[in-house]
């Protein structure tokens, strides 16, 4: 198979879809792989190393696109890469459909395979493939809260683990999947006073008995929500529907009774937002104030450190790019409910039900699209 790696151009994203050493597993299989020029730059990583490792470097994203049977990115295609887009391609990127109706219309007029890492599960019921990156964002989320606390950036002026004479910050971190446990850990480093919020009383029995005292643990409702926030100084909204577009938790009117300089970090934004307010932010203007409490909803947060998210990411996805090169789109999906869950939109359709509902938009399920229209690549 014909594998492409373009460069990233959405904006502030450094990440690469292939760091050299998975492009060397692809090419020991027979597979060739065409990275365009300047693509691991952001990861320090000249062209000539992908060269060493058996890539074939290409001058232009039409280069990348016209040439390969996949393409395998890290963020979901920009307007300029939707007329790139070939009938029969396969996509393999993350995609976050639910709140995004233009990327949905393109990749349906596309007639290409867009399969989203963050709808592939495992036996476990997780989500292997958007693990990694919520690792970085949950630990993230605390170090770009904690800089938005400072006076200079619109923030209450707060050292969270406070000093001896004077007391901590408080965060409250609403949802404990794997975005929240990591935030959660790093809060507890810094000292800070600690609330966790979850509909899921296992989850929170379960960090319960591993934090104790350091934490405070509560079922997340509507009041409880409401209660915790007018205490908190940094608040993380960690909340995750698979696949479809995160609930709106957080509402206008609690945010006006939260103090003034507070911050919110919404990781939720690439699902659309857990706050009325949300609305999704860059890296060059991450943050906006609405009623005094600051907003930072940067919609890829993991891109802020891409060597570690690239690296990251490619331990996780490697294993999937090669059975979908060595098997194609059909073998590798058909009897693999898990990897089928991935696939959001193919020969025209929608294939993922969320998405389909959130967007009010036809849905043929992924099994019956692929023995329909099935594709040779």
């Amino acid at each position: 198979m014909r594998i492409g790696v373009p460069k990233e151009v959405k904006k502030g994203e450094h990440r690469v879809g292939m760091v050299p050493s998975s492009v060397l597993e692809l090419v020991n299989d027979g597979h060739e792989v065409f990275v365009e020029t300047k693509a691991g730059l952001g990861l320090d990583i000249e062209d000539k190393v992908y060269e060493e490792h058996g890539a074939k470097i290409v001058a232009t994203p039409a280069d990348v696109f016209s040439k390969a049977d996949m393409i395998v990115k890290v963020k979901e295609p920009q307007p300029s890469e939707y007329n790139l887009l070939q009938e029969g391609q396969i996509l393999f990127t993350y995609l976050h459909l639910a709140p995004d109706p233009q990327q949905a219309a393109a990749l349906v007029k596309s007639r290409c395979s867009a399969i989203a890492y963050e709808t592939i599960t495992d036996s476990h019921g997780g989500l292997p493939l958007l693990t990694p990156m919520s690792e970085v964002a949950g630990r993230l989320s605390i170090q770009a809260g904690a800089h938005c606390l400072e006076k200079a950036q619109n923030g209450r002026g707060i050292l969270l683990g406070g000093v001896p004479g004077v007391g901590r910050g408080s965060v409250v971190i609403i949802g404990c999947g794997v975005v929240g446990t990591n935030a959660l850990r790093m809060a507890i480093g810094t000292e800070a006073r600690v609330t966790v919020l979850d509909k899921n009383l296992k989850r929170l029995r379960e960090i319960d008995q591993l934090y104790g005292s350091k934490i405070k643990t509560l079922y997340a409702t509507a009041s409880t929500i409401e209660k915790a926030l007018m205490d908190a100084d940094l608040v993380i909204g960690a909340v995750l529907v698979h696949g479809g577009a995160a609930p709106k938790l957080i509402t206008r009117d609690m945010i006006k009774k939260m103090q003034h300089g507070s911050v919110i970090v919404d990781v939720s934004i690439d699902q659309g937002g857990c706050l009325e307010t949300s609305r999704a932010t860059t890296f060059d203007d991450p943050t906006y104030v609405v009623d005094g409490v600051v907003h930072y909803c940067v919609a890829n947060m993991p891109g802020a450190v891409p060597r570690t998210s690239a690296f990251a990411l490619n331990n996780a996805t490697l294993p999937y790019v090669k059975t979908l090169a060595n098997k194609g789109l059909v073998d590798a999906l058909i009897n693999d409910t898990h990897f089928l869950n991935g696939l959001n939109v193919h020969a025209g359709h929608v294939t993922y039900e969320a998405v389909a509902r959130d967007l009010n938009m036809p849905y043929l399920p992924a099994k019956e699209a692929l023995t329909k229209h099935p594709v040779t690549a």
